[in-house]
């Protein structure tokens, strides 16, 4: 028995070594691969994904406004076959329990003989497989029961329901899509000569030349590209590397997408936050000898952001405010 737990023991070491040990990712590219930034009053939330828009109608739709209301649907009867699995399983690990005390109580050898009296290392794996087994049995049962009881509230509430239904879909807040599209239609409101497609070729030669501005630690030509709180951030982001005598280098910057996932207005500013995927050559070097002190000069290093842009409502520009990498 003792073995056993020295073989445990030296394991969980040796995990907690190598967690300990495994040296941090480290991310540069601008804004040193953070999130920062001012969204408005949806700076503490994470940016919506990006989407596919619903297709418009062009012509109004000719649905009947009654539809058949269907048969509720019998509910469905768990399967027998789970009782009997458990019921199995619960008399097998019964009697390995009872396997166990007796060689403990040193009736019997065993398995674990070669530890000493008592639970070997052999009914420790053995028993913690069988009580998995049993879990997840257990859970696959209860998915199925909650599925059914599910499906038969749905269509319950769908043939007896649809009123508050409708109350309900009314009441509800407006989906990802929605919030996009109110959105940017009150920004061409404003702006009629905004343009979706012409922004994201914006946005898109915006982040490379932020990049350049970030690589040569060179504030000012992106200054006019920022929002006061990101002119802040970089700051104090470049004086450190220039502290440190260091350059971030970012080669081979590849973006796969650009894609607008938000678009809302508040307290007279236009704000849209914009998806970037894409990949680079991320690493960084000594100023002196140009050795790589972080990051890879030859793997390349995929990443999610989010940028988000503001303006003063109005054909007026755009400057970044926020970055925010994926969740």
């Amino acid at each position: 028995m003792k073995t056993g737990w020295k073989f445990l023991g030296t394991l969980v070491v040796a995990v907690g070594l190598v967690a300990v040990t495994m040296p941090d990712e480290v991310w540069g590219r601008a804004g040193g691969g953070g999130s920062f930034g001012g969204r408005g009053s949806r700076s503490f939330s994470s940016p919506s994904r990006s989407y596919t828009a619903p297709s418009r109608p062009t012509s109004p739709s000719t649905q009947p406004l009654t539809q058949p209301r269907p048969t509720p649907a019998p509910v469905p009867q768990p399967s027998p076959m789970g009782g009997f699995w458990r019921s199995m399983a619960g008399g097998v690990v019964g009697g390995l329990l009872g396997g166990m005390l007796f060689r403990s109580l040193g009736f019997a050898g065993g398995f674990g003989g070669g530890f000493g009296g008592g639970f070997g290392l052999f009914e420790l794996v053995l028993l913690a497989g069988i009580g998995y087994l049993i879990y997840r049995m257990v859970r696959r049962s209860r998915g199925e029961q909650a599925t059914a009881t599910s499906y038969y509230g749905r269509m319950s509430a769908d043939s007896y329901g649809s009123t508050a239904a409708s109350v309900a879909t009314a009441d509800a807040p407006p989906s990802a899509a929605e919030d996009l599209e109110g959105g940017l239609a009150h920004i061409r409101q404003m702006d009629p000569r905004f343009d979706e497609v012409g922004f994201k070729e914006w946005c898109n030669d915006t982040f490379f030349r932020v990049q350049a501005a970030w690589m040569h630690r060179d504030l000012e030509k992106m200054r006019l590209m920022l929002a006061e709180e990101m002119q802040e951030e970089f700051r104090k982001q470049i004086d450190e590397l220039r502290a440190k005598r260091q350059f971030n280098k970012l080669e081979n910057i590849a973006v796969r997408s650009v894609g607008l996932t938000e678009a809302w207005q508040e307290q007279g500013r236009d704000y849209l936050t914009v998806r970037f995927l894409a990949s680079l050559l991320d690493y960084t070097v000594d100023e002196g000898s140009g050795k790589v002190v972080s990051g890879s000069d030859s793997e390349p290093v995929k990443f999610e952001e989010y940028w988000t842009w503001v303006r003063p409502v109005g054909p007026n520009p755009w400057k970044l405010s926020a970055i925010n990498q994926a969740e």
